[in-house]
């Protein structure tokens, strides 16, 4: 039941924290949170009621339905409780960022894995006082997962680092270049050159 990608959400979260699973789906993370690594406070949202029931029969499988709260919301809005850590996973970036935006009170920490304009999001968090702590990049069912722990704080990205990200992680910049290398040869257009050329010399860059 635990994929590769809610394991290492998981293991980014600072250990004992206060954790809310936002756009929770099945709730898998809670569970695994409370299940296999002990947290005593983790609770679960989302906006849609039937994804909520789905949640709660998986939450009953493992006698966890008195112990995971569920709250029927849009991102932070009907949350009763103040929580350590946020975990935002499995959404584009608009909807991230209006998550955030409408948020009174955002917490500490907070756990993002965004599907889409990565480099627009990690210029975001900057610009609304979060710094990153850690970024890994993970590869589950053929696909790159981007996680990132944002703590709040001063950041000073580079350029490379708002593009290319801080996990150093070459298997997955190879990935990219490969990626945006076949774009452009699958449309006969030079459309990603400059981009190509400065993850390049972002990749010379990282020491070995």
């Amino acid at each position: 039941m635990y994929s590769k990608r809610i394991i290492a959400l998981a293991s980014l979260i600072t250990p004992h924290n206060k954790v809310l699973d936002i756009g929770t789906d099945h709730a898998y993370l809670p569970i695994y949170l409370v299940k296999e690594k002990s947290f005593n406070w983790v609770g679960a949202s989302d906006i849609s009621l039937k994804v909520l029931n789905g949640a709660y029969a998986n939450l009953k499988k493992y006698n966890l339905e008195e112990k995971i709260p569920l709250y029927l919301s849009d991102g932070f809005l009907n949350i009763p409780l103040e929580y350590d850590t946020a975990v935002i996973a499995g959404m584009g970036f608009n909807t991230i960022k209006n998550i955030l935006q409408a948020a009174l009170k955002l917490p500490n920490e907070l756990i993002i894995e965004c599907h889409n304009n990565i480099s627009l999001l990690r210029s975001f968090m900057q610009e609304i006082g979060y710094k990153i702590i850690k970024e890994i990049a993970i590869w589950d069912k053929n696909i790159y997962y981007i996680i990132i722990k944002y703590q709040k704080g001063r950041d000073n990205l580079t350029i490379d680092e708002i593009k290319f990200g801080k996990n150093y992680d070459l298997q997955y910049l190879k990935y990219l270049e490969n990626k945006y290398t076949n774009l452009n040869r699958k449309n006969n257009i030079n459309k990603y050159d400059e981009y190509l050329k400065d993850l390049h010399e972002f990749i010379e860059k990282i020491p070995d």
